[in-house]
Formats: C-alpha cells, structure tokens, sequence
C-alpha cells in the first residue's frame, strides 16, 4: 500500500505541470481582458514543435520545450490580430483557433513523419539522498527539471502580476481599459503582448506532454487538457496559486486511473477514464452554485474589445 501510494503522489506532480502551465497562461491573457479558449490548439502546437525539434532538429529536451513555447507564441500571434487588433468576438475566434490547431498539428505531424516516433526526452534529475526519503521522496526530489522550475514560475509570474508595475496596468487593462486609456496606458500593446505571453506558457505545457511525459507525438494528444485548464481557471477565480493548487488535485485524479489498473483493483475502465472529466463538472457546478447572488471575480472587462476613445 505504501508503495501504491508513493508511486501515485511521484507520478501527480508530472501530471499537474501541463494543466499549471496551461492555467497561469490563460490567467495572463484573461487578467489583460483576452477570453482565450485556445488552451487546447496551442497545447497541441507546442506538443508537435517539441517533437519536432527533436527529431528534425537533434534538439536537447530544453531547446525542445523553448521550440514549443515559441511555436505557440508564433501561432498567438494570428489569435491577437483577430481579438485585439481586429476585435473579432473571442469566443468565435478562440474555437476557431482550436479547431485551426487541430487540424494544422496533424498535418505537419503526418506530412513530416513525426507520429508515434519514440523520442528521448526529459530525465528525472534526483536531488541526492532527499530522493530516498520514504512516501515524498519521489514526489518532491525526484522529478524533471520543469517540475522543479513550476514553483518558481509560478512565483514569478504572481509577483508580476501583483506586485510590479507591469502587472498593475495589465490588471488595469482587464478592468477597465477605458480608464488605463486615459492614464496613458497602451491597451491594445498590453494585450498583444500579455496574448502571446500566455500563449507561449501553455505551448511550454503541450511540449512538456509530448518531451516531458510521453515522448512521443500522436494526434490530438492533449485529450481535452486544455478545456480541463480552462475550468481551472473559473475554478481558480483567476489567482495564479489556487490555480497552481487545482492542477495538484486535478494531477491527484489523472495520476490515479493508470495506476489503479496497475494494481489490479477492479474498477469500470471507461468510468474511471472518465473521473477528470466528471471532476471538471462538479467543479463548475460548485463553482456555479457558490457564486449565486455574489459578484464575479473575473476581470470587468473580459472579452470585451476596445476601441480608443469610444464612449458607451
């Protein structure tokens, strides 16, 4: 049993890092005004590129996951021409976006030969004896080096958005961007910017799936963790700690399927393929219930476009 559960809690922290990651990128475009429900097409950019560097490129694991992150900044930019440029309706151009994503990542996939190709990616680094402790041991010093550096990301980017000027007038975009206007704030700049910067986040989570955990690209291999990242955020109110808290527990529930297999506790397949996803609606139907007659917590201005000097 003690085995059972150090494997489990070892194995929670890799399945948490892609639905952080994913989750803190939404939060710096939605803090800045942009509804993004990209998660999913760019998580799958960032899964291809990663691959790709490796095996057309030769790139060591890190490059490969800087390859992801720039290859889903790189595809952002087309979804801030839409949303901040153009203002297109977010929700439309988001899906669309998807849909765009899904559709280009099985075509470079296939045209190049990159689908279930076994590459060599991220290792565990141990961090000496601390690895051998008993129950956490795996879990908390025996991981890659992105779940290491999560933390830290994590904490910068709270700092950024808290307690940095930057952050103040991103902030002040998604609240009121009529006001950060007239403060001499650039709006449209900031939320260019904040767009590919998280853009570049959840490509880094799609890239660790496919260099950091499976090593290997198939199609559509997110399975819908990129919609998972977006119900983390409602369920995170839009702070990037509960967010980090809620990839934990989402990670707890991913981790557990395999393994119960493994155990040979008998349990339905399909029920248990299913639990993230039941877990997902339970959430936003707590959510739902709990936020009945209160105000949201959701930036003011949140998928609404704006235009300078426009008066409502």
């Amino acid at each position: 049993m003690i085995d059972f559960v150090a494997s489990w809690l070892a194995a929670t922290l890799a399945y948490a890092v892609p639905y952080a990651l994913a989750a803190l990128g939404l939060i710096i475009c939605e803090r800045a005004g942009v509804l993004s429900l990209t998660a999913e097409g760019f998580m799958l950019v960032g899964a291809l590129a990663g691959v790709g560097a490796v095996l057309a490129l030769r790139a060591p694991p890190l490059a490969a996951l800087a390859v992801g992150m720039a290859a889903a900044a790189l595809v952002a930019v087309l979804f801030a021409l839409l949303v901040v440029v153009l203002r297109l309706n977010q929700v439309v151009a988001g899906l669309a976006m998807v849909f765009f994503c899904q559709g280009l990542t099985s075509l470079v996939g296939t045209a190049f030969g990159w689908t279930s190709k076994a590459i060599g990616g991220l290792t565990r680094l141990p961090l000496g004896p601390l690895a051998d402790l008993p129950l956490l041991g795996r879990a908390l010093f025996n991981q890659d080096i992105l779940v290491y550096l999560t933390l830290p990301i994590f904490a910068a980017i709270a700092w950024l958005l808290t307690r940095s000027m930057t952050g103040l007038r991103l902030r002040a975009v998604g609240e009121s961007p009529e006001a950060a206007d007239a403060a001499g704030v650039n709006v449209t700049a900031y939320r260019f910017v904040a767009v590919l910067a998280g853009s570049a986040l959840i490509g880094l989570a799609g890239a660790y799936i496919s260099v950091g955990s499976a090593k290997i690209w198939i199609q559509d291999m997110t399975s819908g963790r990129g919609w998972i990242a977006i119900a983390l955020v409602i369920f995170a109110r839009w702070r990037p700690w509960r967010a980090l808290a809620g990839a934990i527990l989402f990670g707890c529930i991913e981790s557990l399927v395999p393994r119960v297999a493994a155990a040979g506790i008998q349990a339905p397949r399909y029920v248990m393929l299913m639990l993230p996803y039941v877990v997902t609606l339970g959430v936003m139907v707590w959510m739902a219930v709990a936020r009945t007659g209160r105000p949201g917590d959701e930036p003011a201005a949140l998928g609404q476009p704006h235009v300078r000097e426009e008066r409502r």
